[in-house]
This record gives structure tokens, sequence and C-alpha cells, in this order.
């Protein structure tokens, strides 16, 4: 037997049996009535943003009651860490579950190997303390890269040719991290994309019996120019040599992206991130369903103080703005975004802005 031919078998949308006398057919669908006021709306919504999604990135920097401004990220300081601690509380207070925490770390610490970046006793440790004593409850993240520890800005150690030394600074980022869960991090974060390093890290950790600690991996972070206010923030871009597109990815290739991913899930990672965020939705979606794994993305810092800016121009409205930003984050397939404007956000999901 044949098998039916569908082809031609289409849903008649229009009322065929209406009358026809000087008008148009009648539509019998009408996907409007699904809109027509707002409890069906939200009834029927498909993707829903919470505050549980959000993850807020503070800066922690040197001092006591210190808050400086950053010029380029509008609405974001540097804390120093009783401040940061305060923030901590309100933030998990406000329904965000977690926090990433990124140091300004005073050039005279700085050196060549980022040595800082696994003292015991560095601004992250000892922010990551101070916050678990007061929020015992709050999910700290952190990041593992030299970038906010080097003279010369780069997230690994140079060659004196200028290249990144990638197994060498492994080495390093083993050491990093390992200090930073000892102080009590939940979340262990490398933004830095040198290769191999989740094995490493994974092998480090559960060495040292931290067999339960996280490994959120920034698996697909391109060389993007929407880093320039972070780097700002944490006084690594003024110091820069060169640039990082020997070990961050271009931003032409999508199929690196699911190698990059597909790698560090083989070697250990819990979690995934795509950074940036907006201009790299189609690589969420593309992680997220093909691993079907824990998905994140960076909303960041260029891509926030672009919606800050357009905003003070009273050519948006921000908060508008920044709600239809983050859900299109959820319906691209993330599963948690980090945001700057993650307590404004939540501040509007609960009705109280």
């Amino acid at each position: 037997m044949a098998p039916k031919d569908h082809t031609n078998h289409t849903v008649n949308s229009y009322d065929t049996e209406s009358p026809t006398t000087g008008q148009a057919p009648k539509p019998v669908k009408r996907p409007r009535r699904l809109r027509s006021s707002g409890w069906v709306r939200d009834m029927v919504a498909e993707h829903k943003l919470q505050t549980t999604d959000l993850i807020l990135p503070l800066f922690v920097m040197d001092g006591q009651n210190e808050a400086e401004a950053i010029p380029s990220l509008p609405g974001t300081s540097r804390q120093s860490i009783d401040r940061v601690v305060e923030t901590a509380k309100q933030t998990y207070d406000a329904g965000i579950p977690a926090i990433a925490l990124f140091p300004v770390t005073p050039p005279e610490k700085k050196d060549e190997h980022g040595s800082e970046a696994h003292n015991p006793d560095n601004l992250i440790c000892r922010a990551i303390q101070a916050i678990k004593k007061a929020v015992p409850d709050i999910g700290i993240m952190t990041d593992v890269a030299l970038d906010p520890y080097t003279t010369h800005g780069h997230d690994g150690i140079l060659s004196e040719d200028n290249r990144i030394l990638n197994d060498e600074t492994v080495e390093i980022l083993c050491k990093q991290a390992l200090t930073q869960t000892q102080a009590g991090a939940d979340i262990i974060a490398p933004s830095d994309m040198m290769d191999g390093r989740i094995a490493a890290l994974r092998h480090t950790l559960d060495n040292e019996n931290f067999t339960d600690t996280i490994i959120l991996s920034y698996a697909a972070k391109y060389a993007s120019c929407f880093y320039g206010p972070f780097r700002d923030a944490v006084a690594s871009g003024g110091v820069l040599r060169g640039d990082k597109k020997t070990y961050q990815m271009n931003p032409a290739n999508t199929d690196e992206a699911l190698r990059e991913v597909a790698l560090d899930i083989e070697e250990g990672a819990d979690m995934i991130m795509v950074k940036p965020g907006l201009p790299y939705l189609d690589i969420v979606r593309r992680v997220k369903d093909e691993f079907k794994t824990p998905t994140f993305a960076y909303h960041v810092s260029g891509e926030y103080a672009m919606l800050k800016a357009a905003a003070q121009n009273g050519w948006l409205d921000y908060d508008t703005a920044l709600l239809e930003t983050l859900l299109s984050f959820k319906r691209a397939g993330c599963d948690g975004i980090l945001t700057y404007g993650a307590r404004e956000a939540a501040s509007l999901l609960s009705g109280q802005k």
C-alpha cells in the first residue's frame, strides 16, 4: 500500500461558511486570544525569568568602607571587603542565590606570573571567608584566570617572545583554584581558555578531597570587544600587551565552540559558560541542544553598559530593556545568567521597583 500523501493536508484557519458577500472570511484560529490579558499571557508563557536564575558579579578592592564608582560601568562599584559583605547580604535577601567575585589587585602586588593569584591571604580569599561568615548560604563563584594579577594583563604566563605558555599557566591556575576552594568558594570558574585546564583542575581538587566543588567552565569565551568596562573595573585593560586572540575564540566560529564544550565536559566540567551573552545566543542554543548540560551565559560589561548609556540618553526604558534582555538568555537555553543588573532585575521581578 502506498503511503498517504500529507503534503496538501493543511489546516483551514478561516470560517468558509461565513457570509462572503462583500466580506473577507473570518479567521477561526485567533492567536491573539492568548494575548488578551496579563494573566493568560503569564499562564501560557513558554519561558520565565526568575530571581533564582541570576548571579551578581562583584569587584573587590582593598580598604575599609570604600566604594569607587566605575565610570564605564554605571551603577557598579569597586568595593572593599566590608562593603562587599553588605552587598552580599542584600543580594541574598533579594532572592539571588549566588555572587561572582573579581579582584582589583593593587599594582604593587602584580607580577609577570600572577603570583598573587594563589596567595591564601589575597583579596578574593579574604572576601570569601568574610562573606561565608556573614552569609553562609549564598553561593560564591570565583574566577580562575591570571589577568587581574599580571603586569601584562593576560590570563596566562607570557614567554620572552610574548607567547602564552599553556601548560605552565595551567599549573598556576591549579594553585589558584585550590587556594580559592580552601577559602570556601563553592564554584570554581576558569575563564582563561587554556587547553586542558579543566582536567587538571578536577584532578587537583579531587586529590585534595574537594570532590564536591563545582567547576563552571568558560568553555566558549570569545575574543570580544565587549569586555572593555570589565577590564577598566579590574585595572587590567590599560596594561594589556597585545590582544587575547591566541587563546580566546574567534567570533566567526560556532562549531569550534561545540568542540571546546565537549572537551570540557569530558574533562570534568559540571556546568558550561558562554561569554559574551547577547551576540552569542546562537552558541548558547547550540550548546544546550547538543549537550543538555547546565548552561550559563555572561551578560558582560559592554552589553550592560550599552543599556545604561541608552537609557541615560532617553533612547530606551532601562527596566523594560533589562528584563527583555535577560529573558532572551532564558529563551536561548540559559539555566543561569551573570549580570550586573541582577539586583535591579530582582526588584523588578518582585514588583518592588
